[in-house]
Order: structure tokens, then sequence, then C-alpha cells
């Protein structure tokens, strides 16, 4: 730096236009074009970030409620509709310890998206992965809700794109819709009740995309050898749901020692 340097000649864009030898006042009358085009621009980033914010606050009071639950233990009635598959409703017992053990016992065959329960809640509760971005309100079941997206900040990331609608008043997620490189996407609808101070649902409602659905060869057609006097439509295929029923819920009550141990 030269003795002759004036403080004002560091000065950067907008207040100077540095040069090596001299400075330039940036007069903005004259650039009337730039300034036309910078600013949506600048407004854009300034919504964003505004956006990203409010964002944060409601991961924040939806992961608190979650947190609430260090462990719990249902029944669940599990019942399956997806076009090429023959499966009776199974009655199963699932059991939650956070941060993310789970397990699901049952005397049938247990037809459950990989995505299924925890997903969502570790999903949300890893938010160094993710910017949450808000984008406007949608009604469902009749309420008005707030949609949120994350997108993942790795391009090596399973999933690609996750959307939330919440019930702002409740912090509940009324539903939920999640794109993953391994199963595709699959739509979760949650449906509250006695256990809702939890964001524990009475019902869940998945609707699987059965193109990568993992489907048990013990319950699975073969669809080549199918006997149905009725073709099935390759569209109904894509698309299946699995609905729960959730009853005698156990919330932070302690939890059988050996549950999560393999057999």
């Amino acid at each position: 730096m030269g003795a002759d340097t004036r403080l004002g000649d560091l000065c950067l864009w907008p207040y100077h236009r540095v040069s090596r030898y001299r400075t330039f006042p940036f007069q903005p009358e004259r650039h009337p074009h730039m300034i036309r085009r910078l600013l949506p621009l600048v407004l854009l980033f300034g919504v964003m970030e505004l956006s990203a914010q409010d964002a944060r606050e409601l991961l924040r009071d939806l992961n608190g409620k979650f947190r609430k639950v260090r462990e719990y233990q249902a029944d669940v009635l599990i019942r399956t509709d997806i076009s090429f598959v023959k499966a009776l409703p199974v009655q199963a017992t699932v059991f939650f310890r956070q941060p993310d053990q789970f397990r699901i016992k049952s005397k049938g065959i247990a037809m459950l998206p990989r995505q299924g329960f925890d997903q969502v809640v570790r999903t949300l509760a890893d938010t160094a992965s993710y910017v949450p971005v808000l984008q406007g309100k949608e009604v469902f079941e009749g309420r008005e809700l707030q949609l949120l997206s994350v997108l993942p900040l790795s391009d090596t990331s399973d999933l690609i794109l996750g959307k939330f609608w919440i019930d702002v008043s409740e912090k509940l997620i009324r539903r939920s819709q999640v794109t993953t490189r391994s199963n595709g996407t699959m739509t979760s609808d949650y449906f509250f009740g006695s256990q809702r101070q939890y964001a524990l649902p009475d019902s869940m409602v998945f609707t699987v995309d059965t193109r990568k659905f993992k489907i048990p060869k013990a319950v699975a057609a073969d669809l080549n050898t199918t006997k149905s006097s009725k073709p099935i439509d390759p569209k109904a295929r894509e698309k299946g749901k699995i609905y729960l029923r959730f009853s005698n819920y156990r919330v932070n009550q302690g939890l059988p020692p050996d549950v999560f141990k393999s057999k």
C-alpha cells in the first residue's frame, strides 16, 4: 500500500469503484439498467433468507415436540391395498427409542415402507444436511397448512426432496411427501387424536411407489402367472396404499431392555 493511498480508495461498491490510481464514485443514475437487473436478485435473496429463518424456527418447534418422546410402544393394525399383493391384515407392536432405534414385532408378515414411522423424524432432526424453504399455504382436510420443503445439501444424499404440510398452530405434520433415490416417492397422511401432544398419530396412510417398494416374496403375487380374469392396469401397479391404526400407546414408560436386540 503506497504512502499516498487514502482510506476512501479502499471503499468497495456501491460507494466507490477501486482503480489502481484513482477512485470513481459509483453513480446509480448513470447505471439504471444495472440497478433494475440487480434489484430483483437482492429482493429474492432477502426473501429467501427470511423464509429460511422462519422455516428454521418452525423446525425447532417441530423437533422440540418430537424430542418429548424418549420412547414409546404401541399396537398397530396394518392393512395393505396394493393391486398385485395378496395380504391379510396384520396385528403388530411397534417400539421406538430416541434417537433412531425402531422395531416392529408381528405374528404375520408386516408390509411397511422403509422410510415409514421414524424416517420423517430422523430427516427433520438432521438440520445440518438440508436447507428448509417455506412455500406458501395449502388446505388439507379442511385445515390451512404451511408447506415446507427441504433440499439436501449433498449431491450424494439419498434424499432428493422432502415436502411437509404442517399445522402451525398445533406443531403437527399432517402430510409428508419424501422422494429418495432408493425408494422413490412416498406420501404419508397423519391423523391425530389422544397422543397429539407427542405428535404421535392415531392412524396413518402411506401411498407408496410400488415400482421401488420392496415386497416380501411370501405375499407377492407373481404378475406373470396371475390367474385373475381381469388384467391389472399398469398404472394401478405404480401406486399402493398401506393403512395403519394405532392403539394402546405407552409413551415414556420404559421398554423391555432387550427389545432392540437381534434374535
